[in-house]
């Protein structure tokens, strides 16, 4: 298991913070003028928060900042199979896609923006009656939580339709974009055409299923695996789903149940295996664990969806504790490590 480390991690804001002090006052405040308020504050607030930061660190940020710029330049100037020729060559294979994942992130943001600040009920009203390939276009566009309420709340015959080609999506054209434009240009605000890029495909799609509710996700699942078995393999290991709590480490373990509501566990633990029960007890204190045992005992008649509604609340906070930065786990859940 590697090691962990002293040092806390340092955040996307205090990276772009680090930036800004590096450019220097004059230009910083060029930078400023195509922010929003809101990032300004926040941005900001980072400034004034921060110390220093060791030259070695600091190098690392700013090498880091150069290789999105480059990245982002050479999309725009030739396109993704332009860009990724250059960035290989300028900064090898491995590191080169690391870029290209990150920028290709950013750049499909910047694009159907009405539809990551529409709410979920009032979007789904508007694109159910689409085609398939239309939806599973726009909610590749979407917020990973927004697309999962929208996929839980479509016809379960469309439900499938729609999940295999988000999967299947690699990248649209302008005219594609302009098409959707066109079909949609009288319900939503005018979109950004943008170049060629990346989007969707198996890791948004894995995104968007640690986002449903578990009832849905196991539907999704029963029905992809008998129309398309190989495709919900490859979705799966994709994410971290209760069951994969038997991949964490000890002190991953005893960090997130720290987190979690003791009635969450009791009515998890209830539709639990005996191996799972045996990970979350071991890393217990005798006393908790008699108290979860004792609760579970007393739980009666369960319905198997409070259960599902208590793992995913777990899952839930497993997946905030990684965001925050405390452990982080790989997408199959076979990884961790914790980092102070």
């Amino acid at each position: 298991m590697p090691i962990a480390s002293s040092k806390p991690k340092v955040s996307n804001m205090q990276k772009a913070a680090a930036v800004v002090i590096a450019l220097g006052a004059e230009e910083a405040s060029k930078v400023y003028q195509y922010l929003r308020e809101d990032e300004i504050e926040q941005l900001s607030l980072e400034v004034a928060k921060m110390e220093r930061l060791d030259p070695e660190e600091l190098n690392a940020i700013i090498n880091d900042f150069y290789g999105l710029c480059v990245t982002q330049k050479v999309i725009a100037e030739g396109g993704i199979d332009y860009a990724r020729d250059v960035l290989e060559k300028a900064f090898g294979q491995q590191q080169a896609l690391s870029l290209m994942e990150r920028v290709s992130k950013s750049l499909r943001t910047k694009a159907f923006d009405f539809v990551r600040k529409a709410d979920p009920k009032n979007l789904l009203n508007i694109i159910q009656s689409e085609h398939p390939q239309t939806i599973a276009l726009i909610l590749s566009y979407a917020r990973a939580d927004q697309a999962s309420e929208i996929i839980t709340d479509l016809p379960p015959e469309k439900r499938i339709d729609v999940i295999e080609r988000i999967a299947n999506l690699d990248r649209a054209s302008p005219d594609v974009i302009s098409i959707v434009e066109r079909t949609l240009e009288k319900k939503f605000a005018s979109i950004i055409s943008v170049d060629l890029m990346e989007l969707g495909g198996i890791n948004y799609l894995a995104d968007i299923m640690n986002h449903v509710d578990r009832g849905t996700e196991k539907h999704i699942f029963d029905e992809l695996g008998v129309k398309d078995p190989e495709l919900a393999d490859n979705v799966r290991k994709l994410m971290f789903v209760f069951e994969d709590i038997v991949y964490l480490d000890e002190i991953s373990v005893q960090r997130f149940i720290r987190d979690v509501d003791s009635k969450d566990l009791a009515v998890a633990l209830k539709g639990s295996g005996e191996e799972l029960r045996a990970i979350f007890f071991n890393n217990m204190s005798k006393r908790m664990a008699e108290t979860v045992r004792s609760d579970i005992d007393y739980l009666h008649n369960v319905r198997m969806k409070d259960v599902e509604e208590a793992q995913q609340r777990i899952v839930e906070v497993i997946r905030r504790l990684e965001e925050e930065g405390e452990l982080v786990i790989s997408k199959g859940g076979k990884d961790d490590m914790i980092v102070e």
